[in-house]
């Protein structure tokens, strides 16, 4: 396919999504793109629109890392994003507010976040790597969501769609957390008082520090890097979680401080 004008148009309806709330019928990127370039070409295009607008870029989410969110898209390799600032819900002293109309079909998960202090730019990059990188690490919260009505999506409407992004959440950063065994730490998801949802790091491609050392050199295949201050959400722990205003869950990462999230 290729052609920039039609790169701009699928960038254009899913800004447009974005910004009215309101989901695009399902219009098959994946059928109007030919390759994963092409797919990550329609995200780039926004990510460039966004940042013409003043919108601040705070780092990177990786996608579909998980074998049970895998499955619940029908998809078999991950993916990545942009974080915004603008979708940055802050928490204080281990709590988090995140209006429910800031999105359209919105879903939560657990993760291993990341506190890039050193440029990863060079090819090859490996697991320890990104440890001998990371400033600190964090428990990370991730809501996703898609501009696609009812999620009917292929691979490359994901990627298209940013990764399917919609915010995120940290807990405090931690030092020695960058030092513990990332792929055997366990995390657990109360929605309401009840446990929903329980995974260990291992379930992140083996671990979190693996699928970090993925997006590192897939960015490098597109002349992008992971820089000091960048912040990578590195995937869930678990499958999604949808959920609606009135919801409250409380996320435990071993080792760290609950961060709880208070859907309004």
């Amino acid at each position: 396919m290729g052609a920039a004008p039609l790169i701009r148009t699928l960038a254009e309806k899913l800004d447009a999504a974005m910004q009215a709330k309101a989901p695009i019928a399902h219009f098959a990127i994946s059928e109007s793109v030919g390759t994963l370039a092409d797919a990550y070409a329609v995200q780039s295009e926004w990510t460039a629109m966004r940042l013409a607008r003043g919108e601040k870029l705070m780092g990177r989410k990786i996608g579909l890392t998980a074998k049970a969110v895998q499955e619940q898209l029908g998809v078999d390799q991950p993916d990545y994003g942009t974080l915004w600032r603008s979708s940055f819900y802050e928490a204080k002293n281990g709590e988090v507010t995140v209006p429910a109309a800031d999105f359209i079909s919105p879903r939560i998960e657990g993760e291993v976040a990341f506190l890039i202090g050193k440029a990863l730019d060079r090819p090859g990059i490996t697991p320890a790597d990104v440890i001998a990188a990371t400033e600190a690490c964090a428990l990370g919260v991730e809501i996703v969501d898609s501009r696609i009505a009812d999620w009917k999506i292929k691979f490359f409407d994901t990627i298209a769609d940013n990764a399917s992004y919609g915010g995120f959440a940290l807990g405090p950063w931690d030092r020695k957390l960058r030092d513990a065994d990332l792929a055997a730490i366990g995390m657990t998801i109360a929605q309401n008082g009840a446990q929903v949802a329980e995974g260990t790091g291992a379930a992140v491609l083996g671990g979190p520090a693996i699928s970090c050392a993925w997006l590192a050199n897939k960015l490098l295949e597109f002349g992008v890097s992971l820089q000091p201050g960048d912040v990578v959400i590195s995937g869930a722990l678990m499958k999604m979680i949808p959920f609606k205003a009135g919801d409250r869950f409380v996320f435990n990462l071993a080792g760290q401080k609950p961060l709880a999230v208070t859907i309004t």
